[in-house]
C-alpha cells in the first residue's frame, strides 16, 4: 500500500468520526479549544487503537487464510464503505439524539462505535502487510484532525457536512476494495 494509499485510508476511515463530531459540535452552545480537543483525543486515540488490535488477531492467524486474504479485505472494505454509504444516504438523525456533554460516558461509546470499522481495516492492514506503527500513526492523527475541526464546524455551520462526510469515506473505502482485489486477479 502506497504512502497515497494510506492517506485515503485514514481519510476514508475518520469521516465516520467527522461526521459525529460535526454532530457533537452541534449539540453545545459553544464549542472551543477544549471541547475540540476532547473530541479529537477520544476519536483519534480509538481509530488508532482499534486497526492495531485487528492487525495483532490477523497476523495470529495469518497462516490459516492466506490463500483468501485479498477476498476478505475485498469483502470488509465493501462492507465498511457500503454500510457508511447507506447510513449517509438514509439521512440519519443521530444529531438531534446527541449529548451534549464531554464526559467520559458520553465519548466513550461514541468512540468506540466510530472505530468498529477500523479493527477491521487492521485485519486488512495485516493481509497487505503494512508496517502498522506509521499506519495507526496516520490514521490517528488524521482522525484527530478531522474530528477536532468537525466539532468546531457543526457548532458553526450546523449538520450540512455530516451526510457528505460519511458518503465521501464510504465512496473511498469501497474503491479501496476494488482496488486491492483487481490487483490480486491481475486486472490494474
Amino acid at each position: 500500500m502506497s504512502f497515497w494509499e494510506l492517506i485515503l485510508l485514514a481519510v476514508g476511515l475518520s469521516m465516520d468520526a467527522f461526521a459525529v463530531s460535526i454532530c457533537k459540535g452541534l449539540s453545545v452552545r459553544k464549542a472551543g479549544a477544549r471541547e475540540s480537543a476532547i473530541t479529537g483525543l477520544y476519536f483519534g486515540g480509538f481509530q488508532a487503537m482499534m486497526p492495531l488490535a485487528g492487525y495483532s488477531l490477523a497476523t495470529h492467524f495469518s497462516q490459516m487464510i492466506t490463500s483468501v486474504d485479498h477476498w476478505i479485505a475485498f469483502i470488509l472494505l465493501g462492507l465498511i464503505g457500503g454500510n457508511m454509504i447507506k447510513e449517509a444516504s438514509s439521512g440519519c438523525e443521530e444529531c438531534e439524539r446527541m449529548d451534549s456533554s464531554f464526559g467520559w460516558r458520553a465519548m466513550l461509546p461514541m468512540a468506540i462505535a466510530t472505530s468498529i470499522d477500523a479493527l477491521a481495516i487492521g485485519v486488512t492492514l495485516a493481509f497487505l502487510e503494512v508496517d502498522i506503527l506509521p499506519s495507526v500513526t496516520l490514521i490517528g492523527i488524521t482522525t484527530f484532525l478531522f474530528s477536532a475541526a468537525g466539532v468546531k464546524i457543526g457548532n458553526l455551520f450546523g449538520a450540512k457536512y455530516s451526510t457528505r462526510a460519511e458518503l465521501f469515506g464510504g465512496v473511498i473505502l469501497v474503491l479501496m476494495g476494488g482496488k486491492i482485489l483487481m490487483e490480486h486477479l491481475g486486472i490494474v
